[in-house]
């Protein structure tokens, strides 16, 4: 009803403006015949250009009468007087025909232009939908709503050759049988239903067929459907590879991470057990007397030290499990936190408490300055944070070393941040977001130091579990500042 509507207009526009050039030219200004064919074949001109080629027809030939009715003598009759008229209205009738056609052609042209450029931009989007999910099982739950969207159609389903399941864009099968989807993927050749409005195309990969796509309500072009039936066929290849991809990489570097945790825990663990077994060893290996049965093989502080050997050497066999636990425990979030409002001093003192044997060659001093905010946070695991912060920073620095403490709020209020600032050795640049990383040690301070490098890892876990920030910065050769942010409760 819309389209016949506007073809009448078109065709009453073309009438009116034949009138109105006419009048224009035969009342008002008196112009001769020459000048009123260029102003006729303007107006089939700019109908053609704004109606199309029937309205253009329709107005030359009412151009034709109306020239030959005013402007051609005898002038209000149809009748020619001089035969050279005849080959002048002839010509006029044909020029007039001529730029009806030529703008039509070059309208459809222009509106096939557009059209294609829409096209264009429509895959393009569409190819963009396509690269957001890596998944496939993902990507294959959302390509059905992404034709839709992208192509205005009623409805669109994808089948795999791979997979029984059928894909849709909705509830409502609206024609899109699973039978005909599946004998488009059979046969691998696209089937096309216009008086349905029902198109299955096959999803080609080079010679491959790996499903079929169905879409209703379509006015699409065959090779539309054929550009989007292989930017979803890739789509899908590329997200089977991805994923695949990232499996292989998950698997290389579990391996990886595999063999670095039985380097690290092989060789902490040896140590300690070495010395245990060496000191064992000797204890047993002696009698309570020597060969010539007068004085003990090892005197009452001989024996004294090798047990505190074995006693220490226990202890840090005993922490070195715990790590492993607590960090395993951490990445499966399986730490329960209790978080409450309580000032930052209380987890500093205790730290500091824990740690005085480590700490008597290195003076402490503590910069928190009064009234400054509580922190929202679980004290006991704060205190596992600054231990291990103030014993790397003990244990880098040389004797004698001063360690410095301080907390101040930052963020308006918002955040606290506490720092602990080091005389060690300082730390590289490309190193510096290593150290944060599981069993990553400094290269220049794996022999010197004992560890397994998890304690900075756990620091880090514990710290963002709060909602923080757990970083460092470092100059070589004069030392570390490592802070940590918590938010105020």
């Amino acid at each position: 009803m819309k389209a016949a509507t506007r073809s009448g207009t078109g065709y009453l526009t073309a009438a009116l403006l034949v009138g109105a050039i006419t009048l224009v030219g035969y009342r008002l200004l008196h112009l001769n015949a020459t000048t009123m064919a260029l102003a006729f074949l303007l107006g089939v001109l700019g109908i053609s250009a704004s109606w199309g080629l029937r309205q253009a027809v329709f107005m030359s030939l009412i151009s034709t009468l109306a020239f030959n009715y005013y402007f051609l003598p005898p002038i209000r009759t149809f009748t020619i007087a001089d035969p050279q008229n005849w080959i002048a209205l002839f010509a006029f009738l044909v020029t007039a025909l001529t730029v009806s056609e030529l703008s039509a052609r070059a309208r459809r042209g222009a509106r096939s232009a557009i059209e294609r450029r829409q096209e264009l931009e429509r895959l393009y989007a569409f190819s963009q939908l396509l690269l957001s999910s890596d998944n496939p099982a993902e990507l294959l739950n959302l390509i059905p709503r992404y034709i839709v969207d992208s192509f205005g159609i009623r409805s669109a389903a994808i089948s795999l050759s791979t997979r029984g399941d059928i894909y849709r864009s909705g509830p409502t099968i609206d024609g899109l049988e699973s039978r005909d989807l599946q004998l488009v993927c059979v046969r691998g050749e696209p089937r096309i239903d216009p008086d349905r409005q029902l198109a299955f195309m096959p999803l080609h990969m080079g010679t491959r067929v790996v499903g079929c796509m169905g879409v209703a309500g379509s006015a699409l072009s065959r090779q539309t459907l054929e550009a989007i039936g292989s930017l979803i066929a890739i789509s899908i290849e590329r997200a089977g590879a991805v994923e695949k991809l990232s499996r292989a990489e998950a698997a290389r570097e579990s391996e990886q991470l595999r063999s670095v945790l039985l380097d690290s825990v092989t060789h902490e663990f040896r140590s300690p057990l070495t010395a245990i077994k060496a000191s064992v060893t000797s204890l047993l290996g002696s009698p309570n007397r020597s060969p010539d049965g007068n004085s003990p093989r090892h005197s009452d502080e001989e024996q004294h030290e090798l047990l505190t050997i074995i006693n220490e050497e226990s202890d840090r066999l005993n922490r070195l499990i715990g790590e492993a636990a607590e960090m395993a425990q951490l990445d499966a979030n399986k730490v329960e936190f209790r978080f409450a409002s309580a000032p930052i001093n209380f987890p500093v003192a205790e730290a500091l408490d824990e740690l005085k044997q480590l700490l008597v060659h290195h003076p402490v001093e503590v910069r928190i300055p009064a009234g400054i905010p509580n922190a929202h946070m679980d004290s006991d695991h704060i205190k596992e944070v600054m231990v291990h912060l103030i014993e790397n920073a003990a244990k880098y620095s040389p004797a004698g070393a001063p360690i410095r403490i301080t907390a101040e709020a930052k963020d308006n209020n918002q955040m606290l941040t506490i720092s602990i600032a080091d005389r060690g050795p300082g730390i590289d640049d490309f190193e510096q977001s290593l150290v944060f990383e599981k069993f990553y040690r400094g290269r220049n301070q794996r022999v010197q130091v004992h560890g397994t490098g998890m304690g900075l890892a756990i620091c880090k876990a514990i710290v963002e579990a709060h909602g923080g920030h757990l970083g460092v910065t470092s100059q070589l050769g004069h030392g570390s500042v490592f802070y940590f942010s918590l938010p105020v409760g």
